[in-house]
């Protein structure tokens, strides 16, 4: 670990503290420094604590998207991206960004493609069609990162719950077959006699499961609705999953016939509004044909605003009839939610575990359904 100079370190400190009187450093900045301790006074310094601010990003959209340059010029993506959030909740920034100039400059990330969808309705016509490339640009990174691996995921169990162990010979997994065998081994001979063979069933082209993506579309959810369509347009690619996508706040809406592009979807919905968690169920459930060959996956932090008992009632029948039913409380990187946990734990009591997944562990969380078998859990907190 590198060392730093007494002056670096007095530096650092006045960027930290502001510059306000009694801040004790003494320390004048100058260039760069004193640029970067601008754009961070703009947004976060405040009079004596009189909670009154100081500083500000002024209301028109030139001077924000000057700010939003500054930032990106001083700082690393990850430091703009919590300072743009900072900007939208302290400053009524949200309002700034139905200007296609102040959409330019700010860098694109999943938090700001949820603003822009709880902005949707106010958008004017050249502002939407920036707003699109904002969230294409997000979406295509998010499905260059998580794409591949979600197939492989997906196609591996698909692959696995079709073994079969009557194989004809060219179908025969033979590592699989060995070591079920082991026991087998003619040392004599040096050879294992196989009393079991195991093998893949024959590739097929005909759809193998059905997947419905239940997603909450409150505004709590923003992330969580980013990353489903994401990972519904990818599962959507695969011919051998028959793939669903519902949205739902008091309303519900099928989004499959867009699942071929993902920002098609996320226009489709509407964040906000309140949450009807039985009422999307009912929908669902009217639609599943195969209950064995299905898993429904319903994202929502479960504050339900419909019917809790009859809500409890059809995830119950919905398991009965052999649908595999998976609850996540978020599908995001934002750590553990705010959710019902009273809700959480009545769905537990059904063999249901409601949990956060990021969206790394989501391929590995529907490969497990899709094959019936433990869901990798995260480690508690």
């Amino acid at each position: 670990m590198s060392t730093s100079t007494p002056d670096e370190r007095l530096r650092r400190w006045r960027l930290v503290l502001g510059g306000a009187a009694a801040e004790g450093t003494g320390r004048t900045l100058s260039g760069t420094d004193a640029a970067m301790d601008a754009a961070l006074a703009a947004l976060y310094d405040s009079a004596d604590g009189g909670g009154e601010r100081r500083g500000g990003l002024g209301s028109s959209a030139p001077s924000v998207a000057r700010w939003l340059g500054d930032i990106r010029g001083y700082f690393p993506r990850s430091v703009v991206r919590v300072m743009q959030r900072d900007a939208i909740d302290r400053l009524g920034l949200a309002a700034l960004l139905l200007e296609p100039e102040t959409l330019e400059a700010v860098e694109p990330d999943v938090h700001l493609v949820g603003t822009l969808l709880s902005l949707n309705e106010a958008l004017g016509e050249t502002t939407r069609e920036t707003a699109r490339a904002v969230v294409r640009k997000v979406v295509a990174d998010l499905e260059a990162r998580l794409a591949s691996r979600t197939r492989a995921a997906v196609t591996g169990a698909l692959d696995r719950s079709a073994r079969i162990s009557r194989p004809r010979h060219r179908d025969i997994d033979w590592d699989r077959t060995l070591r079920a065998n082991l026991r087998h081994y003619l040392p004599e001979h040096r050879t294992v006699v196989p009393e079991r063979l195991i093998g893949h069933g024959r590739a097929s082209r005909a759809v193998r499961k059905e997947v419905v993506l239940c997603v909450d579309q409150s505004a709590s959810m923003a992330a969580s609705v980013v990353y489903a369509s994401v990972f519904g347009a990818v599962l959507a690619s695969l011919r051998t999953v028959a793939t669903r996508l519902v949205v739902f706040d008091t309303s519900v809406v099928d989004l499959t016939d867009v699942l071929d592009d993902p920002v098609d979807v996320l226009f489709g919905t509407r964040l906000g509004g309140g949450t009807d968690i039985n009422r999307a169920l009912a929908y669902c459930q009217s639609r599943i044909t195969r209950p064995a060959d299905t898993v429904v996956v319903l994202v929502s932090d479960l504050y339900e605003g419909g019917i809790r008992d009859e809500m409890l009632r059809r995830v119950a029948a919905m398991r009965a009839s052999g649908v595999e039913f998976v609850a996540l409380l978020a599908l995001s990187d934002d750590g553990a939610p705010a959710h019902d946990r009273e809700h959480a734990a009545a769905l537990a009591a059904l063999g249901v575990p409601a949990f956060a997944c990021t969206p790394d562990l989501f391929p590995e969380v529907m490969a497990a359904a899709l094959e019936r078998r433990p869901l990798p859990l995260p480690d508690p907190v």
